[in-house]
């Protein structure tokens, strides 16, 4: 982004990019003569949107934007550009409407290109900034021969917002190592020196234009962002012009990065800012109020102006952030009861009038070095004031959100138990104290419900507040049940009951354990490999045992390689398919040669659509990435195959067979056509592993069933899902079963880590959506990449169907158990989100408990696609014949 501010106290440029590199000439010339430099902090998300509401507005915006795919806002701001005189901008249709949207009056004005324009796939994304610097010549050609025009720019408090996005999507599309980033980064640079040298001139060189170069966010190696990896958060900011600090010399200086040794700058000081802090500095050097809800930092050090001039500036700047605090306190004070309110002690009324006196009184004895030190102390206090506020209630919260996971998890567990195991006798329950145990949970809500309410709470406080009272109402409705187990489990033996409680622990926290290393998985699944050993399965069933233990192994290898996308790879994702067509071609020789009853033409036909699905899938992927390659875009026909392979692979498992292996191969090959086209290296064969291994280990629980002596051994060649839904036929739950649903909640994370995701928005590659469309769209290659995402989770989930309705179990228990287990994860995670520490610990402990707290939802809707895709058949219309008399 480049910005360019003139006023009484000039104005500031802003150009956006990822790295200092971007401006090889121009930056390396400025900083060493004409201006001060430093490093952004930023926050996450690391996305343009919320990057440029932390610069221009000068505060950190909440995520909630993203439902709004970060287009509009949530809640209308001030901004630099609404302070303004006149704000003109250039660049990005996602950007720059929503700083003119909330503008008051008509004064900031937005040129921009086409969505249609942001295409990953253009034979050239630097045309986008071409176009910026085009238009703003243009512009600039124009206003010579308009008056008014003319008048309007030569106005104070002017700013010019130049918005470059050609290196982003050049990054995104080619990754920032390669050609066309860096030709990309030339033009911007020519671009930049042209357009200072056309702005100088056209105000004659008058020294009251002030430069901003600096950038939303940054991106990492592969080409993503959005996630806390220095490689994003870290940016660029120089800053020169009129009213602009001149290069200071230092003898040494210590940063933790590496940046003044890669660019060659020890010898100029270093001045790191936070992202916010930009924001008050454009609005000082233009002279105009610092944006209403900025907490950011007036950087004083790249100002070139009386110490005067800086202690009131810091001091305005103070006394704005304290009136943020006060509204803060006054709101939660009058929504809190009086005996019941903490106030914040640091900044009680009197401490903050005494600091306020204190600073003016320093500035009127000219002790300015002091009264900045105590504006920065009351700036700090009252951010602190602010977090303060704002976390008010989490303790109060956090315990009755706790309260209500563990009254939750407990009353599955006593369900569980009541219902679908032998260990507990049915209990009569006497009315009379059911009756008064409810009134007295009743009343328990009420005196809860009534404190919020004359606190005048939100109402999500009421959510988390009285949730917990039926659901412990349900527990303690059982208190029998729990006094029947009780007498039960004290017959075991201790040392068993231990044991089971240690393995289920272990079990658990190699699962939390794996959020944070990938690798976890792989331990997991090579003890699962030992399984058939351990449990002596591998005496009845050796060759089972053996598939199961070497595509364990083969499996185990996935949660080891690097990050997906990082490694592009289309050979690996050619190789996939051929490997996924060889063994299409294999299976559909066996249904040829098998005669069988099972077996009809229609079937057949099905069948091969699906193989020739896969090989039109490869070579798509193959044609479209060539394509890319060559500047050609993405071509029209590809794309419309590739939404039809879509569309299609959710339709094909429909009309296949319900028979047990026909209908999960075809769940296979229908959702792996769709994989092929959404992949960009080794994660296409991760499907194809799997599934190999759901095979396995539906084998395997047969087995299992069998050494148990729990059920009979089903023949699963001819089990049939559409006549597997006899309840007469289910049974008790065995403790066996707890481990089959911590193998379905294993393999569940497996197959989100295991392709190579990790809990960060960085991990998901924009490239794996370029077989449907390369235009900038963050809702439409969202639900792709979720699409991705979901693709292994159905093929287990569908295993793990197969297994409930072969054991003989209704799905129905074994998902109580599974609840049980993701429930514990999410309580596990809850306690361990935080709002300190880098912004990688923050974002990474938020994504966490989200992606936990979403499974068991995500799960259940699993659950029925899974019912969905295995049960049900349609039934294509039959030609009817006609026979001649």
């Amino acid at each position: 982004m480049l910005c360019l501010l003139k006023g009484g106290e000039p104005g500031s440029p802003r150009h956006i990019f990822s790295s200092m590199m971007y401006t090889d000439t121009i930056s390396k010339s400025i900083l060493e003569n004409n201006g001060s430099w430093g490093i952004s902090h930023t926050r996450v998300p690391t996305e343009s949107r919320p990057g440029h509401v932390a610069l221009i507005a000068g505060f950190y915006e909440d995520v909630s934007a993203v439902a709004k795919g970060w287009k509009e806002n949530p809640v209308e701001f001030d901004s630099v550009f609404n302070e303004s005189k006149y704000t003109w901008s250039w660049g990005s249709p996602d950007i720059l409407p929503m700083f003119a949207k909330g503008a008051t009056g008509d004064h900031v004005y937005t040129f921009c290109y086409t969505a249609e324009s942001e295409d990953f796939g253009a034979q050239d994304a630097a045309k986008l900034d071409t176009w910026v610097f085009d238009h703003v010549k243009s512009f600039f050609n124009y206003a010579r021969s308009n008056q008014t025009l003319f008048s309007a720019l030569h106005e104070d408090k002017v700013v010019l917002f130049l918005h470059l996005l050609g290196i982003d999507t050049n990054g995104h599309a080619h990754r920032p190592n390669s050609r066309e980033y860096k030709e990309n980064i030339k033009k911007v640079d020519e671009g930049i020196k042209e357009t200072v040298l056309m702005i100088e001139n056209f105000y004659g060189n008058d020294g009251k234009t002030a430069f901003i170069l600096t950038s939303d966010h940054g991106m990492t190696d592969w080409g993503s962002h959005g996630a806390g990896h220095p490689s994003e958060t870290l940016t660029p900011l120089i800053v020169w012009g009129a009213g602009v600090n001149y290069p200071q010399k230092v003898t040494s200086q210590f940063f933790e990065d590496n940046f003044l040794k890669e660019w060659k700058l020890e010898d100029l000081k270093r001045l790191d800012v936070n992202q916010a802090d930009i924001a008050p500095l454009m609005a000082s050097l233009i002279g105009v109020p610092f944006p209403l809800n900025s907490v950011g930092t007036l950087p004083l050090e790249y100002l070139n102006n009386s110490a005067h001039f800086k202690a009131e500036s810091i001091f305005t700047n103070a006394v704005q952030i304290l009136e943020q605090f006060k509204v803060k306190m006054s709101q939660k004070k009058e929504t809190t009861l009086s005996f019941l309110f903490t106030p914040f002690k640091p900044l009680s009324d009197s401490e903050q009038i005494n600091f306020l006196k204190k600073t003016r009184l320093y500035i009127q004895q000219q002790r300015y070095d002091e009264a900045v030190s105590l504006c920065k102390t009351l700036i700090n206090l009252a951010l602190e004031g602010l977090s303060y506020y704002h976390t008010y209630d989490r303790l109060f919260l956090g315990l009755s959100i706790a309260m209500g996971f563990v009254g939750w998890t407990t009353y599955v567990i006593l369900v569980i138990i009541k219902t679908h195991t032998n260990l507990t006798k049915t209990v009569q329950t006497n009315d009379k104290e059911s009756m008064v145990l409810f009134y007295s949970f009743a009343f328990v809500g009420m005196i809860i419900a009534f404190f919020l309410l004359i606190q005048t709470c939100p109402w999500t406080y009421y959510i988390y507040c009285l949730l917990p009272v039926p659901v412990w109402y349900a527990v303690v409705r059982e208190l029998p049940v729990i006094q029947d187990l009780a007498t039960n489990l004290s017959s075991l033996r201790i040392g068993q009951s231990i044991g089971f409680l240690l393995v289920s622990t272990l079990g658990i926290e190699i699962l939390v354990f794996s959020f944070f290393y990938r690798s976890t998985l792989t331990i997991g699944l090579l003890v699962f490999a030992g399984w058939p050993v351990i449990t002596q399965l591998w005496i009845q069933a050796k060759r089972t045992a053996l598939i199961w233990t070497l595509l364990c192994v083969l499996l185990a290898i996935f949660p080891l390689m690097p990050v997906v996308g990082r490694e592009p790879n289309i050979s690996l994702v050619i190789a996939a398919g051929l490997l996924t067509l060889l063994i299409s071609c294999f299976s559909l020789g066996s249904l040829c040669k098998s005669e069988n009853k099972y077996r009809n033409n229609e079937d057949l036909k099905i069948h091969f659509y699906q193989v020739l699905s896969i090989a039109v899938s490869t070579y798509i992927v193959s044609s479209t990435h060539d394509s890319l390659e060559n500047k050609q875009g993405l071509p029209v026909l590809n794309q419309i195959i590739s939404w039809m392979t879509l569309v299609s692979s959710l339709v094909l498992p429909l009309l296949s067979p319900t028979f047990l292996f026909q209908r999960l191969f075809s769940v296979l090959l229908s959702l792996m056509s769709t994989y092929l086209l959404l992949s960009t290296g080794y994660e296409a064969l991760f499907p194809l592993v799997l599934s190999g291994l759901m095979f396995a280990w539906i084998n395997m629980e047969q087995e299992a069933l069998q050494h148990y002596g729990l059920s009979h051994k089903q023949k699963l060649a001819v089990f049939n899902f559409a006549y597997a839904t006899d309840i007469t036929q289910f049974r008790q739950l065995h403790l066996d079963d707890v481990r089959r649903s911590f193998f379905f909640v294993f393999f569940i994370v497996t197959a989100f880590f295991g392709t190579g995701n990790i809990a960060s928005i960085n991990s998901f590659d924009p490239a794996s959506v370029y077989c449907f469309l390369t235009v900038f769209s963050p809702f439409m290659m969202g639900g792709l990449l979720v699409l991705k995402v979901v693709i292994p989770f159905v093929l287990v989930s569908c295993a793990f169907e197969a297994i409930q309705v072969t054991t003989q179990l209704s799905s129905k228990s074994l998902f109580l158990i599974v609840l049980v287990i993701s429930d514990i994860m999410a309580l596990h995670f809850f306690f361990l989100v935080k709002d300190y520490g880098s912004w990688l610990d923050i974002g990474t402990s938020i994504s966490h408990y989200v992606l936990v707290m979403s499974l068991t939802i995500f799960m259940m809707l699993m659950n029925g696609l899974a019912q969905l895709l295995t049960t049900k058949r349609l039934e294509l219309p039959r030609r009817t014949k006609h026979h001649s008399t």
